[in-house]
């Protein structure tokens, strides 16, 4: 299976969703970080020490990563163009499951047009007639969801347990030491990860937001209960 994963900053795929990574890679499926931008209205790091430290992390957790330039930090526009682009890039890597920063309003505007542009992505690559996207055949992605980069207190609709990986998810996150050197980002995402397991029984655990509804054949087929309070 071919995964697409979508952060507009370098760090935020590590902070979101890493540990989700991480158990697909070992899978043996392949995993894509697609990175938007070099992280350059940032008060901490280069550009070019934010690229390496996403690179270090991608390492770490199995993916390959490519970072493509838009208007940089802070410019990520919500125009169609942006998401035709985005759409060739699904069509190129044909990816079953695509993962996005949710594209709710948070504390930085480019997490919530990243969402919005896979969102519309999506959609545009499955289109046969969009001359924007050709010669590129049509692509179907199967599932989008999104990951929140600071998801403390929500109710995801999947849960997903990474009491396992957490010590490499802390490896991950630590690769971006210009970042976190001043602020505790990784005890910050670790506690929201231990309150989110609590509620389900586990250690640890990361949850997505899903963009369409879930088919099951029969109720029967979950097996998994997220239900602990």
């Amino acid at each position: 299976m071919n995964i697409l994963a979508i952060g507009p900053h370098p760090d935020d795929l590590e902070f979101g969703c890493a540990p989700i990574l991480m158990k697909e890679t070992k899978r043996g499926n392949r995993v894509k970080m697609l990175v938007l931008s070099r992280g350059e209205a940032g008060s901490a790091g280069s550009p070019e020490l934010r690229e390496q430290e996403s690179r270090a992390a991608a390492a770490l957790i199995g993916s390959e990563v490519e970072f493509l330039e838009f208007a940089g930090d802070c410019r990520l526009a919500y125009t169609p163009e942006n998401a035709f682009r985005l759409a060739r890039e699904i069509r190129s890597f044909k990816p079953e499951t695509v993962l996005a920063p949710h594209p709710g309003e948070n504390q930085h505007p480019d997490h919530s047009a990243a969402g919005r542009l896979v969102r519309d992505a999506c959609r545009f690559a499955r289109y046969g007639g969009l001359e924007d996207l050709k010669p590129a055949p049509a692509h179907r992605v199967a599932n989008l969801f999104f990951y929140r980069i600071t998801q403390h207190l929500q109710e995801p609709d999947l849960v997903i347990d990474i009491t396992d990986l957490v010590p490499q998810w802390e490896a991950a996150m630590n690769c971006h030491q210009s970042q976190v050197m001043n602020k505790n980002y990784v005890e910050l995402q670790k506690a929201g990860a231990r309150l989110l397991g609590l509620t389900i029984g586990t250690e640890y655990a990361l949850g997505l937001f899903r963009n369409d509804p879930m088919r099951l054949d029969a109720i029967s087929d979950l097996t998994l209960s997220s239900r602990n309070f």
